[in-house]
């Protein structure tokens, strides 16, 4: 139907003679087998075949030169014509159409943005006539998303979060579990299990105050001491061994793993409900927590203070998401593919280097190495792969507290227990929340929008999402709530 044009670099428009030409990206990111862009500088007669970009599989891009001035233009997909929503628009001759307008000669320079100014564009002058790309994190190239994009969605997200506080994230009604440090660990890991959370704040009455959190990883090293020949921990003492006695005796733990594990905060982070949602983000963060307490006191001295709500990355990513529900277009990398956003650990291509590791185990690797890389690598969790790097599931912290069913943690050896074994064993537990069981393997497309992974996200027990080749399940990468977070908070 359309003619293709066999040169994917830059190509030229039917400008007179001496007219100053101006080489432009154009982009079409939203997927489609076959994309044509068509417009004023063509005759509107014309229909240029666009490129498929590498690495993103819905977008598609040509670089043609214009002469300064105003232009319109629009897309055929697939055969049907479309506009960008994303981008300036307006309804002509030719039906609704997007617009650019490049500055003269005298006026050349970039094109500055207000806040509010609509459909902030993706395309930009390509003074070198290649596409504009940038290193990740991960040492991975990919297609650079605009600054201006990234600055003027941060600062729409951070004054949202700065002007609304964490009273908004209090359920209407729930329940928030709470231990006393004088029970023993053994119970305590029992009643996690029963009531299907992975963490507890910690009440002692002696002191009157909320003085810390028990959670899964508590579980994971105590299981790591029991296992060590020169512990001084025994299963039979973890019948009276109290969640005090643990936490005291965790400063030697923790300079076991100094070096190599994370720091563990030695008091109490939590956050009050006034306290804006952007301030609780950023102590989850800085503190490398996975909730904060929110607690209350009307007293001046802090004393009979309550525990409110269990803060999390994924409640408040959920209040993002419901209030830019309708007005996305106000957030411009809401719709952009995750392979063009600098977030997530993803696995290096052949060739390349990776500066944050990505790690993978084989269902047959044992517990005791499952349980040492979050430890010591610093993870929530570890996808689990077949020999063709394949998903087939994923091991996280939270999963450690399944070995509480029938004191399995007694009967078993982490050397000699497969990951498979402990993840069957998961699955065999009924817990009556279900958090063990449909919301451990959560996988996303690298082609699947940011606004598409920040939902997915903000459900309740998702913490991150396995980044996966289509069809094969071959494993690209993993993101984080923490991830969305520090990338969303710059």
């Amino acid at each position: 139907m359309f003619g293709s044009n066999p040169d994917s670099g830059n190509h030229g428009n039917t400008g007179l003679p001496g007219n100053i030409l101006i080489p432009f990206r154009f982009v079409w990111r939203y997927g489609g087998r076959r994309v044509y862009l068509t417009g004023s500088f063509t005759g509107w007669s014309e229909h240029i075949l666009m490129s498929p970009v590498e690495g993103c599989p819905t977008a598609f891009q040509v670089v043609w030169n214009l002469t300064p001035g105003y232009h319109q233009y629009k897309f055929n997909v697939d055969g049907e014509w479309r506009h960008d929503e994303h981008q300036p628009f307006v309804s002509g001759t030719y039906g609704v159409v997007n617009t650019v307008l490049l500055a003269r000669d005298s006026d050349m320079g970039p094109t500055v943005f207000s806040a509010d100014t609509p459909g902030r564009s993706n395309m930009e002058v390509d003074e070198n006539m290649f596409v504009s790309a940038a290193a990740t994190p991960d040492g991975m190239l990919r297609e650079q998303v605009s600054d201006a994009d990234i600055q003027l969605s941060r600062h729409r997200i951070s004054l949202f979060l700065s002007q609304h506080t964490a009273y908004e994230l209090l359920p209407e009604s729930g329940k928030v579990v709470a231990l006393d440090v004088t029970l023993p660990v053994k119970q305590a890991f029992h009643i996690l299990y029963e009531q299907g959370v992975p963490v507890a704040p910690l009440w002692d009455f002696g002191k009157g105050h909320f003085v810390g959190v028990l959670s899964a990883i508590d579980f994971i090293l105590i299981l790591r001491e029991l296992g060590n020949h020169g512990s001084n921990l025994t299963e039979e003492e973890l019948e009276t061994h109290t969640i005090l006695a643990w936490k005291d005796g965790k400063i030697r733990v923790n300079r076991q793993i100094e070096g190599s594990g994370r720091p563990y905060a030695r008091q109490l982070i939590n956050a009050g409900p006034y306290d804006s949602l952007k301030d609780v983000a950023l102590k989850i963060l800085q503190n490398k927590v996975s909730t904060v307490p929110i607690i209350h006191s009307s007293s001046p001295d802090g004393s009979f203070p309550q525990l409110l709500h269990l803060a999390s990355l994924s409640g408040i990513l959920k209040c993002i998401c419901r209030h830019f529900k309708h007005s996305s277009s106000s957030l411009p990398i809401l719709q952009q593919p995750i392979c063009s956003v600098p977030l997530g650990t993803w696995v290096p291509k052949i060739g390349e280097s990776s500066q944050l590791p990505f790690a993978t185990l084989k269902p047959n690797a044992s517990l005791a190495a499952a349980l040492s890389l979050l430890v010591q690598a610093d993870v929530s969790s570890v996808p689990i792969v077949d020999e063709n790097d394949s998903l087939l599931d994923i091991y996280s912290r939270s999963d450690i507290t399944s070995l509480a069913k029938d004191r399995a943690y007694a009967q078993i050896h982490l050397d000699e227990m497969s990951v498979h074994q402990a993840l069957q064993l998961g699955q065999d537990a009924t817990s009556p929340s279900g958090v063990f069981n449909g919301q451990r393997c959560q996988m996303c497309l690298s082609s699947d929008s940011l606004q598409k992974v920040m939902e997915r996200l903000a459900n309740p027990g998702v913490r991150r999402l396995v980044i996966v080749e289509a069809g094969s399940k071959r494993v690209e990468g993993i993101i984080t709530l923490s991830d969305v977070f520090r990338f969303l908070l710059g």
